[in-house]
């Protein structure tokens, strides 16, 4: 592996169809002001994951600092990619927390993030065509699918017997506001400000909320302006580790196709680094266990600002990680970005879930699922079902919910239908 670039032309433009591939780099001055672009790009959803889950921000972005790091240098510095937070781990950390208390909810992060590192050595000496066979687009898009509809009463709140309410009800015109800001930078603005409009919804809010008097600034005045984050260790009840094990089937499919993007987007064949990936954010994510990170995934968005820029140098992502290091010791920032206040959320989460849950549903029209055939239908219409009703099963001190649950559905009903189909001669296929 080698961490040197070769640099692109004369390191100042970028001839028409060409893109600076992942070993080459434009000038240093340039380089760097891409990296600061992809921080921005992942900074709102990053940050967004500990603020609804009471992870500590900070905490998390130095992880995905960390992360990232790791990813670059076991793909041998040829994958760009950025790993953020993972939304797919709200919800489990939202249940783990409150049955089990955070550190358990830690646990299962790390957990996690050792079985995703296992699949990715077995992929890597396998090949990762059984995952296909596994994970045929429909079951991969219902799983997506039902992790953000089951999120959906988080996004609505609840109020205590004191009045005192989360979410879109504890403040619904500060929620409105927000969500409408995110829907009209959306359709206003083109490039990157339209691609970051939760993070611009978010602020707008935010400045809303302020004026309302909804924003407690104590504690950011008495944070510190230097200091490392706040790290928590993971404890481990087998009774809530059932609900991270569908995590790992989404992070598998963000992965690979993280990875088949950026072939796509630069001409080259990545498929040898399949395993790499996965191992990479496996190693991510068990680090952020440790730690009290949340866990990561490989982001969407800065794929985004590669296909803008039509820049595929790793230096850029080298010092995006080194530039969220750094943000990860002040206190200070850490302790703003906790302030957002609950309404804020609730418009942001509004918009965020209801898009993981279509996100679903996108991965089947690009794949081109054909509800026609019985299989599919029935392995999309059941597990949905389960994961927006939130069934739960119990057995012995293990308690499964709706998004496990739906995932071993959607599993179970496809393998089963469609291996009896074939034999019956029923099923298309």
């Amino acid at each position: 592996m080698g961490l040197g670039w070769k640099l692109h032309g004369d390191g100042a433009r970028i001839a028409p169809g060409e893109v600076v591939a992942p070993h080459e780099r434009l000038s240093w001055p340039r380089t760097v002001g891409i990296g600061l672009q992809h921080i921005v790009a992942m900074f709102g959803a990053t940050f967004l994951v500990p603020i609804l889950t009471g992870f500590d921000p900070a905490t998390t972005l130095f992880f995905s600092a960390i992360g990232t790091i790791g990813f670059l240098l076991i793909t041998g510095n040829k994958l760009p990619s950025y790993l953020g937070s993972s939304f797919a781990f709200i919800a489990p950390i939202l249940a783990a927390t409150a049955s089990a208390g955070q550190s358990a909810a830690i646990g299962g992060i790390f957990a996690t993030g050792l079985l995703l590192a296992l699949v990715g050595v077995v992929v890597h000496f396998a090949g990762p065509r059984w995952i296909q066979a596994a994970m045929p687009p429909v079951v991969t898009g219902v799983i997506v699918a039902l992790i953000g509809l089951n999120l959906a009463p988080v996004a609505w709140g609840s109020c205590d017997a004191d009045g005192n309410c989360t979410g879109f009800q504890a403040s619904p015109v500060t929620a409105v506001v927000t969500l409408a800001s995110i829907i009209l930078i959306q359709v206003l603005f083109r490039g990157i400000i339209g691609r970051l409009a939760i993070l611009l919804g978010v602020v707008i809010g935010y400045a809303f909320a302020s004026v309302r008097g909804e924003v407690d600034f104590s504690p950011v005045t008495k944070a510190d302006w230097f200091g490392l984050p706040h790290f928590t260790a993971p404890s481990f009840d087998p009774a809530v580790l059932g609900l991270f094990l569908p995590v790992v089937l989404v992070l598998i499919a963000e992965n690979v196709g993280h990875v088949k993007s950026v072939a796509a987007m630069t001409g080259r064949d990545y498929d040898k680094l399949t395993g790499r990936a996965l191992l990479a954010d496996g190693v991510a994510t068990t680090l952020a266990g440790l730690g009290g990170g949340s866990g990561t995934t490989t982001y969407a968005e800065n794929i985004g600002v590669m296909a803008a820029s039509r820049v595929y140098s790793t230096a850029a992502y080298w010092v995006a990680a080194f530039g969220a290091l750094v943000l990860s010791m002040s206190p200070k920032f850490g302790a703003l970005i906790n302030t957002v206040p609950q309404g804020v959320l609730g418009g942001v989460t509004t918009m965020l879930y209801g898009m993981i849950g279509i996100l679903g549903a996108r991965i089947w029209v690009q794949a081109k699922v054909d509800f026609s055939d019985s299989v599919n239908l029935t392995t999309a219409a059941v597990p949905l079902i389960i994961g927006i009703a939130n069934f739960t099963w119990a057995a012995g001190d293990l308690e499964f919910g709706g998004i496990a649950l739906g995932t071993a559905a959607a599993l179970v009903i496809y393998h089963v239908m469609r291996a009896i189909g074939r034999w019956r001669g029923t099923a298309k296929g």
